[in-house]
Formats: structure tokens, C-alpha cells, sequence
């Protein structure tokens, strides 16, 4: 069972959740676990796996439970690797060591270049980093027009969209922009408009996270180990691939995890992974094997 706590920072207040003792009771290190968009709430299948280490995971600003008064919408990376920065400094216990999935991913690599000190292991699963891809120009474009879609249509129209883009494998062509728009009803989803634009994955709150500028330097120079993961089964859609591309400008190969991008979930959200197996392999990870 979880310990659910808050930590007031500039501008936030974020909750997150504790899975053991504070200090770990072996003088280990604290396994922390974070996404974006998802919350801490993603991890718990993870974390259950974990019964050795405490493990914390959170709920980044605005999302969740956590609360913001910045004034801001936007989701960047920047300000949520302070908010990890100043979680580790309150937990007491850093370094730590990281694994962090999709837009979390790319946090943790903003967390490593800004606060080097804080992780010692960190496990980037699948940053959807644009830049990183050959056909970055045209990665761009396909972003746009599911978030186009979310803005004239509604939710359903915005995620049928994002689902297409993630599903499409290889680079971004003439043939995947020909595609008519795809039909919500397709994928279970509502055609009718709720009215609300402020989806974090689908609205431009999110932005910041595709168009991050890795520190290919400062993250070389840095004393953390990052280890870049693809799933097995993500194949070579827009997540497999900015995964070897961050990879590889890391001048590293990406190390394949079990399953797909949500390969650590237990049924989640309609989206069951291999926890069993994911977890055996970020410990193979983690322990430098």
C-alpha cells in the first residue's frame, strides 16, 4: 500500500506516492517512476513488482492530483524536471535511480542535464523526441493534424488521430497524409464534441515534450548512465523510432524491453502489457547486468 504525500514547489503542489520506507530500509537507493501525460496511478503494476525497493512515483504538475497556480497550461519538460529536482531533495535519500516512460522519458533526460547529481541509473522508455528522426519535418506535421482534428472536432476526432500516427509503421510519407481521417468509432471512441479542448495529450499543452532539444553534450558529460529503451513489440512506429534516434545520438543502442509502449501496465486504461516480464528486465537494467 502506498503513502500518498503532497510537496508544495514554486508554483505547484505535487502529490506523489511512496511504496516502502523512507529511508529505504536496505540504504538502497529509490527507484523513481514518472510519465506525462500519465500520473503516478500508470505505475502502480511497476511499482508492485518492486517489493525489495521503495519505489515513489508522482503526479507531475496540473495532471493527477498535483495542482498548479503558475498560470500556465503548457507541459514542459523544463519545469517538470524542477519538480523532480525538488522531490528528490525532499525525499532526502538521492541520488536516485530513474525510469521514466514516454513524455516522462523526455523528463527524465531534462532532469539528468540539469541536475546530474540527482540519478544515478535512468531508464528513458520511448521519448517522443521529433527531432531525433530522419523525417522530423514530417513527424511534425502528422502531430499537427491529430491536434488539428482534437481542436475542430473533439476528443474522439484528436484520438483516433494519435492513434493513427502511433500505429503507422516507418517514417511519415505522401501515402500516410493521403490516409482519409480515421473514424473514431473505429477504436471504440465517441464522434460527438464534449466541447473541451484541454486534453494534456492532445491539446498543444504537451508540445514542448516532441520539440525538445536534447543536450547531446551535458548528457554525455553527465555522471548519470542513461539507458534508452524500445519495446519489443513497438516494431517501427513513431515511438520505436525517436527511441533509436535518441539512442543513437547518445552514440548508444536502444535496449529492448518486453512488449510495447505501455508495456508496464497490468490491464490499464484497456492497454495490457507484460508487467512481469517488464519488470525483470528494467531490475536486469538497473542492477548494470
Amino acid at each position: 500500500m502506498a503513502e500518498t504525500k503532497v510537496l508544495p514547489v514554486d508554483g505547484a503542489e505535487i502529490a506523489y506516492d511512496v511504496y516502502g520506507p523512507l529511508p529505504p530500509a536496505d540504504g538502497g537507493r529509490v527507484l523513481l517512476m514518472f510519465g506525462q501525460p500519465m500520473d503516478a496511478s500508470g505505475f502502480r503494476a511497476l511499482a508492485a513488482r518492486f517489493p525489495d525497493r521503495t519505489v515513489v512515483a508522482y503526479d507531475p504538475r496540473g495532471l493527477g492530483r498535483s495542482t498548479r497556480s503558475d498560470g500556465r497550461t503548457d507541459n514542459t519538460p523544463q519545469t517538470q524536471a524542477e519538480d523532480l529536482h525538488a522531490l528528490i531533495t525532499a525525499l532526502g535519500t538521492g541520488p536516485v535511480d530513474a525510469f521514466g516512460s514516454s513524455g516522462g522519458a523526455v523528463t527524465g533526460l531534462q532532469l539528468v542535464t540539469a541536475h546530474p547529481e540527482d540519478v544515478v541509473t535512468f531508464v528513458a522508455h520511448e521519448p517522443p523526441i521529433n527531432n531525433v528522426l530522419p523525417d522530423a519535418a514530417a513527424a511534425d506535421r502528422a502531430s499537427r493534424g491529430f491536434r488539428e482534428a482534437y481542436q475542430a472536432k473533439g476528443w474522439g476526432h484528436g484520438m483516433a488521430g494519435f492513434m493513427a500516427l502511433g500505429s503507422w509503421q516507418g517514417e511519415f510519407t505522401d501515402e500516410y497524409f493521403a490516409q482519409p481521417a480515421p473514424d473514431p468509432a473505429m477504436f471504440g471512441m465517441p464522434t460527438e464534441d464534449d466541447g473541451s479542448r484541454d486534453d494534456p495529450l492532445l491539446s498543444d499543452s504537451s508540445l514542448a515534450v516532441i520539440d525538445y532539444q536534447l543536450d547531446v553534450d551535458a548528457l554525455a558529460a553527465a555522471p548519470t548512465r542513461v539507458v534508452v529503451a524500445v519495446g519489443e513489440e513497438t516494431g517501427d512506429t513513431y515511438t520505436a523510432r525517436t527511441a533509436r534516434g535518441t539512442a543513437k545520438a547518445l552514440g548508444q543502442e536502444a535496449t529492448v524491453f518486453p512488449s510495447h509502449h505501455g508495456g508496464f501496465l497490468d490491464g490499464e486504461f484497456g492497454w495490457p502489457g507484460k508487467p512481469d516480464e517488464f519488470a525483470a528486465k528494467l531490475r536486469e537494467v538497473l542492477d548494470g547486468a
